[in-house]
């Protein structure tokens, strides 16, 4: 019941598929389906998202029309798409897997047809978590007797450490919004507002290797101790700082983030003395990676060095969170996370510190925890960049 690289030609004789993508190898299902087995679970339905990339490399469309990839513990898996999406599909790396690719047409039940493919006797399947509600309460009438759980349960403890492949995409994408930052004075100047820069910003993500622009923040003056602002309409003032989130999708499906942030003409003392303090704590934080290292501990490497410094009750989030096919998923770098680093595990490192009604700055790195340590993907600058005012 592996799935394997398809042959060379199919059984009617047709040119199959080129070689499986190395970012999406066969293995990986077969790895999903003993860690159902092992989870007590009958099988596995992954809608459109991230864990179905992850699994069979299709970028699928979230449509109102079903598709599922079933991972049955003890059969083969199987693709259902719509028919119209059956060619898409055949041309992702899904069609180099020797996956079994099932279309439905318009009259077909398709939530019938995935209970028709699994055992008489499942009482156990998970859904994927980001499934709609929809499509888990029609899946939910087609299996009256099986309890439903959320597949992420057992998915994310294959996704959370990346391979040598999955690692160097987002070795790209980091390079990609690196290239970003060093434009960031092309942009940000006094009189311009954040909204405008944003635009500029946004159309620049793409143009340096992504296919999406997911977000940018442009948090100036007093916006920046908002950590997750909207862009409005505020004019940028000489002696601002300004935070400067940026992150996009590249081709790869791999994501970037990273945070700097700069000063438009020269910012006043006491933020150059807030900015001394995160930059340190930042820094401890990355050369802190290794093996080992509890989530929480990392978290407090740069929490003490902020407090100590008097400024504990202004950074208020988390230190970092994993990023791959989601810009957010495990590991979270946080306090009461128990969860030790492991090689191949990557996450944002980004303290920040926010006064209201002042200013704020966050710096915000990608690291990979390696064998014997760790390694920045982000290589701008950490030191505070003052642009002219």
């Amino acid at each position: 019941m592996a799935v394997t690289a398809v042959s060379p030609q199919d059984s009617q004789g047709s040119a199959a598929p080129g070689p499986a993508d190395p970012l999406y190898p066969a293995d990986r299902i077969e790895a999903a389906r003993r860690a159902a087995a092992a989870a007590g679970l009958d099988a596995l339905l992954i809608s459109p998202g991230a864990d179905l990339r992850y699994l069979a490399g299709y970028q699928a469309l979230p449509l109102e029309r079903l598709t599922c990839l079933v991972v049955p513990a003890a059969a083969d898996p199987l693709l259902v798409v719509p028919v119209l999406e059956k060619p898409a599909a055949e041309a992702s790396p899904a069609g180099a897997l020797g996956l079994e690719i099932v279309g439905w047409e318009e009259t077909d039940d398709p939530y019938a047809l995935v209970a028709g493919r699994l055992p008489p006797a499942a009482r156990r399947v998970a859904v994927d978590n980001h499934m709609w509600a929809e499509k888990l309460l029609a899946f939910k009438a087609a299996l009256p007797h099986a309890e439903q759980s959320l597949a992420g349960d057992v998915l994310r403890e294959l996704r959370v450490r990346k391979s040598a492949a999955e690692i160097e995409a987002l070795r790209r994408a980091a390079s990609a919004i690196d290239r970003v930052h060093r434009r960031i004075g092309e942009w940000l100047r006094p009189g311009r507002t954040e909204r405008e820069v944003a635009r500029d910003v946004a159309d620049a993500i793409v143009q340096a290797g992504h296919v999406t622009c997911d977000f940018v923040i442009i948090a100036s003056g007093p916006n920046g101790a908002s950590p997750h602002h909207e862009v409005c309409d505020r004019v940028i003032r000489s002696g601002d700082p300004v935070v400067v989130d940026i992150g996009g999708t590249t081709e790869d499906g791999y994501c970037s983030d990273s945070t700097r942030t700069y000063a438009v003409g020269e910012p006043g003392p006491d933020f150059r003395e807030l900015y001394e303090v995160l930059q340190r704590a930042q820094q401890a934080q990355t050369e802190a990676v290794r093996p080992g290292l509890a989530s929480q501990e990392l978290d407090a490497v740069g929490r003490r060095i902020i407090e100590e410094a008097g400024y504990g009750e202004h950074f208020i989030h988390r230190t970092g969170h994993g990023i791959g096919l989601e810009t957010h998923e495990e590991p979270y770098i946080v306090a009461g996370s128990d969860r030790r680093l492991e090689p191949g595990m990557a996450f944002s490192i980004e303290p920040g510190i926010y006064l209201p009604g002042r200013f704020g700055a966050r710096i915000e790195d990608i690291a990979v925890c390696t064998e014997d340590g760790g390694e920045r993907l982000n290589l701008t600058a950490r030191e505070l960049v003052v642009l002219p005012g």
